[in-house]
């Protein structure tokens, strides 16, 4: 792909993130203010790629890509020319405020400006700036190298020739971008995701089930079928008269369950610290390392098999 784009912060995200552009053939220029990071980007990139070419994810030659991934410790040299800059920065407003108002002053005025923020919203970052029609949040999902799925979230101001260019860019990277098509808080996955933490904790507050037994509900139970099918594809599929059937079958259920998840769970110190002793009497602290490579290759072996499925699907 004949693209130059900049990663901006060479991070767990950042390096991910230069494997999705280095796999599609991006000329891919790193930066990050801290020299180790940069030192260690290179070789994180050629190992994801390695990793993915061993799966069959990736078809082209993982050093043939790696020579188009430059290192910069100057930002105006990583930012010169691309077109797509994305942003990595640390996960605060005066921070990434600070950072866009630099990448606004120095990238080419036809690139696009992309956080990767879990959270903050574009409007709150980079509303004073000249350029705030070309910005808009990209958030992927941690590794993005190995889950496609990205939000888009623009402001109201972002400009929305952006933001279609944004889509069509990370569709043709090979991510799966999809439209918040009005900012909210957390965007839409880390509500979704919210909204399930969030019984979980109700949940074992209120003695109905340990945290062991509720990741059996998501591992063997739940996150089997949305591991390739939405919500609302799989309620379409439950009964047998499709989605208005299962409305009118359970939603009186969930209408009435709604009213008992109303109230706000405990994220206190207390609370966290006994998932905490629940979580390492299963994983101790240093092995989470080892245990976060293990969840990489599962992924990896999942986005292989979905690749395979879709094929002999025709899809």
């Amino acid at each position: 792909m004949d693209e130059t784009v900049a990663v901006v912060g060479c991070g767990l995200i950042g390096r991910s993130w230069g494997i999705v552009f280095a796999r599609a053939g991006c000329r891919v220029r790193l930066y990050d203010p801290d020299a180790g990071a940069r030192e260690a980007a290179p070789a994180a990139i050629r190992a994801g790629l390695a990793e993915l070419k061993s799966y069959g994810l990736f078809d082209g030659d993982p050093g043939a890509a790696l020579a188009g991934v430059s290192v910069h410790g100057e930002l105006a040299e990583a930012l010169a020319g691309a077109g797509w800059v994305q942003e990595n920065g640390p996960e605060r407003l005066d921070a990434k405020r600070a950072l866009f108002a630099e990448l606004d002053a120095a990238a080419a005025p036809h690139a696009i400006l992309a956080s990767s923020s879990s959270g903050l919203k574009i409007s709150a970052v980079a509303e004073g700036l000249a350029g705030r029609a070309r910005c808009l949040v990209a958030h992927p999902i941690n590794p993005p190298h190995l889950i496609p799925c990205v939000e888009i979230s623009p402001a109201e101001w972002t400009d929305p020739a952006a933001s279609e260019r944004a889509r069509g860019f990370l569709a043709a990277v090979g991510q799966a971008p999809m439209l918040v098509r009005r900012e909210i808080d957390g965007f839409v996955v880390n509500r979704l995701q919210g909204a399930l933490l969030n019984e979980a904790l109700r949940l074992v507050a209120g003695g109905y089930a340990d945290p062991d037994d509720l990741d059996v509900c998501l591992r063997e139970g739940l996150g089997l079928r949305w591991s390739f099918m939405g919500p609302f594809e799989t309620i379409d599929l439950n009964a047998p008269g499709g989605i208005a059937d299962y409305g009118a079958r359970f939603g009186a259920m969930y209408e009435a369950m709604a009213g008992q998840q109303a109230s706000v769970p405990d994220w206190g110190a207390e609370a966290v610290a006994a998932l905490e002793r629940a979580r390492r009497e299963r994983l101790p602290a240093e092995a989470l390392g080892a245990r976060s490579a293990w969840r990489d290759r599962r992924l990896v072996a999942l986005a292989a098999h979905k690749r395979r499925q879709a094929e002999e699907d025709g899809g």
